[in-house]
């Protein structure tokens, strides 16, 4: 097992303790953080679903983020990660999301907004909601995956 197989165990065994489902609502990492958790053996009595909203539209349809958010802020915005975490406990079950949006190269890169940008939040039922940003260096590959980490890490420390 390696070592994200291994964190996202250690969030599973964790949210069993706390009796929490958790959604996922991705972008850039195109299901790769579900995929992580669903790999895992009886995973389904703490994963509920994921979204993959790998377009605008997608967003809007699936999560119910506003159009005035994807054109004021754009897809890979504090504004709208916190809007997909915020849809997909509007849009599910779980009690516990996760949002990632960004740019995983090679191409897509805005003069604010390089190759490897992704925000990400992490919301909870009871109203908490943190963001966080990273600008990852690498290939998309590699970003993407440091994407999932930081994902499951996140999790982990919501969740407490």
């Amino acid at each position: 097992m390696n070592k994200v197989q291994q964190l996202a165990c250690r969030l599973g065994e964790q949210l069993l303790q706390k009796k929490m489902m958790l959604a996922t609502a991705e972008s850039c990492t195109g299901g790769w953080v579900a995929k992580i958790i669903t790999d895992i053996p009886g995973s389904s009595r703490w994963f509920e679903r994921g979204f993959v909203t790998y377009t605008n539209i997608a967003k809007q349809e699936m999560l119910g983020v506003s159009t005035e958010i994807l054109e004021a802020y754009g897809a890979v915005s504090e504004q709208t990660v916190q809007a997909m975490a915020q849809g997909a406990l509007t849009h599910s079950h779980a009690r516990l999301s996760v949002a990632v949006s960004g740019i995983a190269g090679p191409g897509g890169a805005m003069p604010d907004k390089p190759v490897g940008t992704v925000w990400f939040a992490w919301a909870v039922a009871d109203g908490a909601l943190e963001t966080y940003m990273e600008c990852f260096s690498g290939d998309r590959e590699a970003i993407r995956q440091k994407a999932v980490w930081v994902a499951l890490e996140g999790l982990r420390d919501v969740a407490g």
